[in-house]
């Protein structure tokens, strides 16, 4: 039932308080306390979504601190887009412990990567009820500690480390914008309860103005968490962590959260045009710009982190035109091929010891499990139908093809970028000879505690679009819009144009990486420019480190002002208080007859004066 939603993060919360005080005495059967209670967290989150089926809405609030005249509530509620959130986020999490069982066997750390995700899995859960903006930025902050925490799981390399510390203090950045967002709502509204933020906005009590600058503060907070240009540069650097958490935070969950506190804040947003306008073209601007960096990339697991930088681009153009249904519908469906995909690659990186796609090929015969799941999650995300992304993707493009042609076309070259370097991936890896024969003749399929992860994904990730397909009346999103849903005029040429640029982008990269068409070497010398802005990333890590050492030498200006400026009048005037200080003390000679000597000296001192003025 929606009222026992509460359980949901809790039960992965106490997963995590018996994996700090019993988990090292249960060694590797630790995994079993995640597994178990998130398990029962989606069987919750099913039973709170039948209810919600049925008509239940959960509201609960109570009183928890009073500032003044001011009294702030905490509590928690479960509509149908909680309610179809925590399912997804519950299954993923599941699957992602079930499969980090296997692939974490034998690690130094086993029972602290468990309970750091356990407790990332309450955090999100928590931030997923949240009835009000204070309890979502605690859900909201704790994800951004854990993870850190697990990208550097592996601290002993420098590079995770310093991955860590860059996707920790990138994020920080946008935080701080939404931060100053929620405040500001907080001064002008007197609640943090997004109930009470909607009736006040609805009631035309929040300007345009300060509308718009709340809505890009807390904009500029989802831009840092779902890797939005120009924040997406730490992202990519956090594959450095083990593959399961690039599965859980950085394709399903955490990244989605800055899609989610868009659409939470959604009537703010539609109450500032120019905000809403500033999300579609950043959205749009990510989902081509990362689409092209990840067509040249080598490492598997990179191509996969800067696909996920495209489509929450996607997602982000959509809320921008005003398809919030279609950018949900997209969050959910993508959240379950991309976390398909991610702990596929991290059963072909368990199998074949390389990241590099460059050095593997034929590795179908040795991972069949594996590699078909991989390729229906590739299929679902190139929007091949029936496939889920076909269905999701193509209302995204609707929604930009009738609110501006430029929008449209940049979604429309992006998703054939999406199926050209998808299709680019699966050739490299399971297809064509093997081109590193030790990595070939050392790959075996992955055991079931991996694969079976695989193919339950693999379910979703072919059925769930049928739940927002047009032609059944886009069921799903009538229900995450409570049934007051207005969907744009459908369009021939819009699914025309979805299939063929998908089909083509998989025939492109077929013909390159399969059938040899194209001399690729030569290919990039004619364009080699291109290649070279495409490979440094548009030079945003250039960019960003030009930022720090800017900022590293304004601060060693200012350091060096500090120490000798103004410290050094400091200790200037110090100095003259002590040097007056021993000249005075020459002075107390302990004689009666030298200090009446020296009381009568300055009378006449002060006389004198005295005559001088008048």
């Amino acid at each position: 039932m929606p009222q026992n939603a509460w359980l949901i993060p809790v039960l992965p919360l106490l997963s995590f308080v018996l994996h700090v005080f019993i988990g090292r005495r249960l060694g590797e059967r630790s995994a079993y306390l995640g597994i178990i209670t998130v398990g029962a967290s989606f069987v919750l989150a099913l039973a709170g979504l039948a209810g919600v089926l049925g008509g239940e809405t959960a509201r609960v609030s109570a009183p928890w601190l009073q500032i003044g005249e001011r009294t702030i509530a905490m509590g928690y509620r479960v509509g149908p887009l909680e309610a179809v959130m925590l399912v997804m986020v519950s299954l993923v999490s599941w699957m992602v412990l079930i499969f980090s069982r296997g692939y974490m066997h034998g690690d130094a750390r086993y029972n602290r990567f468990f309970a750091i995700v356990n407790l990332f899995v309450a955090a999100m859960l928590t931030l997923v009820i949240a009835d009000n903006f204070l309890l979502f930025f605690v859900g909201w902050e704790l994800m951004g500690l854990c993870s850190y925490l697990l990208i550097s799981h592996w601290f002993e390399n420098l590079d995770n480390a310093r991955a860590a510390m860059k996707a920790f203090m990138v994020t920080r950045l946008g935080d701080v914008g939404l931060m100053l967002g929620i405040w500001l709502v907080f001064i002008n509204v007197g609640s943090f309860r997004f109930e009470d933020i909607w009736s006040h906005v609805d009631a035309g009590k929040m300007g345009v103005g300060l509308a718009t600058f709340v809505a890009l503060m807390l904009f500029t907070g989802a831009v840092g968490k779902s890797a939005q240009m120009p924040l997406h540069i730490w992202l990519p650097d956090a594959m450095a962590g083990p593959t399961p958490i690039s599965a859980l935070i950085h394709a399903a969950t955490m990244v989605a959260a800055g899609v989610y506190l868009v659409a939470r804040a959604y009537p703010i947003f539609q109450a500032a045009p120019l905000a809403m306008d500033t999300v579609a073209v950043i959205g749009a601007a990510t989902g081509l710009m990362a689409a092209l960096i990840a067509t040249v990339q080598t490492d598997i697991k990179k191509t996969l982190a800067y696909s996920t930088i495209s489509q929450l681009g996607l997602m982000m153009l959509s809320m921008g035109v005003g398809g919030l249904t279609a950018g949900i519908f997209h969050l959910l469906s993508h959240a379950f091929f991309k976390a398909l995909l991610f702990l596929g690659s991290g059963s072909v990186i368990h199998a074949a010891e390389t990241q590099d796609m460059h050095r593997m090929g034929g590795l179908f015969k040795k991972l069949p499990v594996t590699g078909t799941t991989f390729v229906i999650g590739t299929l679902a995300l190139s929007g091949i139908p029936p496939l889920a992304g076909f269905f999701s993707k193509d209302e995204i493009l609707l929604e930009a093809f009738h609110a501006n042609p430029v929008l449209f076309w940049l979604g429309v070259g992006t998703s054939l970028l999406t199926a050209y370097y998808m299709w680019r991936a699966v050739t490299l890896t399971f297809f064509g000879r093997p081109r590193d024969h030790h990595v070939f003749e050392h790959a075996h399929e992955s055991p079931a505690v991996m694969t079976g992860p695989l193919v339950v994904l693999a379910v979703p990730a072919v059925l769930f679009g049928f739940l927002g397909a047009p032609f059944l009346g886009h069921p799903l999103q009538h229900f995450i819009a409570g049934g007051e849903l207005h969907m744009p005029e459908p369009s021939g040429f819009v699914q025309g144009a979805a299939i063929t640029v998908g089909v083509a982008g998989i025939l492109g990269a077929w013909l390159i990486y399969g059938k040899g068409v194209l001399d690729r070497g030569a290919a990039i010398r004619v364009v080699r420019p291109l290649y070279v802005l495409f490979k440094q990333k548009f030079f945003f890590d250039h960019l960003a480190m030009g930022i720090v050492y800017v900022t590293r030498g304004v601060s060693a200006v200012v350091g060096a002002f500090d120490k000798y400026i103004v410290d050094g009048l400091v200790n200037l005037v110090a100095w003259l208080v002590l040097q007056l200080g021993n000249a005075s003390r020459r002075l107390a000679v302990g004689s009666v007859q030298a200090y009446a000597m020296v009381m009568f000296a300055a009378i006449v001192v002060g006389m004198f004066f005295y005559v001088l003025k008048g």
